[in-house]
């Protein structure tokens, strides 16, 4: 029996780190697969700079940062195309940390696909109402960004409660609010939102990503540190290419590890979502392992004794395909 129903999600996800030239620059993935992204996330590494998220959805040039509030921007030469397997870049004259020269980047690639990934936006209309998505499936997590200025409101199914969530943009613990999402949970059809300018506010326009849980490809979930250096283990099915984590009890920031920028174990370079901060490079971290990851190191951030923490999580392989039926191998 398959173990997935997606042998090779590289056609789904990728992660790619480029040099920025300060002219056109056109990156192109390097996975099993190709892949037309619909979401790009670039973040400088060897500077600081703020993420910026470009998608399909909304067109080429325009972007809004993971970091900050600010409305969204047009820029003529920033990311200019997404093509068939990567995307182009301009000269980004105004130094929007995206093309720089000399200067390192990495890009988190999207690919729509049921199941796994789904990009919608929609106009506020203040009064309570439901939105249709394409997922197919229950959302497990859901990052709603306001475009004309707003924080980065994010659901998470682990959360707590459809009264919980989380901004992207800070470093705040899980709060609470009714209106939101409605103190409703998202069907594999719809998601709600209340009478709230966060997240419907009238005549405001919003972007909303939608990650699901994909056996073998995407996960959302949980954990509890245990403050120590063999910390948990944290099965995804998997072995991840992409992890992001988020403590929920308490203050910290957003942290993002990938499989391209650390090549073994420890994973120990990072990058925040919520902040224009270069890229960090602890002693510690986590490893990556066939099937999930898990955390080697003490600190709050990630490991905290009796913390509670969610993450998402995409992946590089399948524990085990449906083609060969070979288990993945750890790095």
């Amino acid at each position: 029996m398959a173990y997935t129903t997606i042998d090779d999600p590289s056609a789904y996800f990728q992660t790619t780190i480029y040099t920025g030239n300060g002219g056109t620059n056109a990156i192109t993935n390097s996975g099993n697969s190709d892949l037309q992204p619909d979401l790009v996330w670039l973040k400088e590494r060897s500077s600081a700079g703020a993420g910026l998220l470009f998608d399909a959805v909304r067109g080429a040039t325009k972007f809004v940062r993971s970091s900050d509030a600010a409305a969204e921007v047009t820029a003529a030469d920033t990311l200019t195309a997404f093509n068939s397997d990567g995307f182009t870049l301009g000269a980004d004259a105004s130094n929007y940390a995206a093309n720089q020269n000399s200067e390192t980047y990495v890009a988190w690639n999207w690919k729509k696909v049921a199941g796994v990934f789904d990009i919608q936006t929609y106009s506020g209309a203040s009064n309570t109402r439901t939105i249709s998505h394409n997922l197919g499936v229950v959302p497990k997590a859901m990052i709603f960004k306001r475009l004309d200025d707003g924080a980065w409101i994010v659901y998470h199914a682990d959360a707590g409660g459809a009264d919980k969530y989380l901004v992207l943009n800070t470093n705040a613990a899980v709060d609470t609010a009714t209106t939101l999402f409605n103190n409703t949970v998202p069907t594999s059809s719809v998601f709600s939102v209340g009478n709230t300018n966060s997240t419907n506010g009238s005549g405001i326009d919003y972007v909303v990503y939608l990650i699901g849980n994909k056996q073998g490809v995407s996960k959302c979930g949980s954990y509890t540190g245990n403050g120590n250096a063999n910390g948990p283990y944290i099965h995804l099915g998997f072995k991840p290419a992409w992890v992001m984590i988020k403590r929920t009890d308490s203050t910290n920031n957003w942290g993002i590890m990938d499989n391209k920028r650390s090549t073994f174990n420890e994973v120990g370079d990072q990058l925040m979502a919520n902040t224009s901060d270069a890229e960090d490079n602890p002693t510690s971290g986590r490893d990556f392992l066939s099937n999930g990851f898990k955390l080697r190191e003490t600190g709050n951030a990630i490991n905290g004794s009796g913390a509670s923490y969610i993450y998402m999580a995409f992946a590089e392989n399948p524990f085990v395909t449906g083609a060969s039926a070979i288990p993945a191998t750890a790095r």
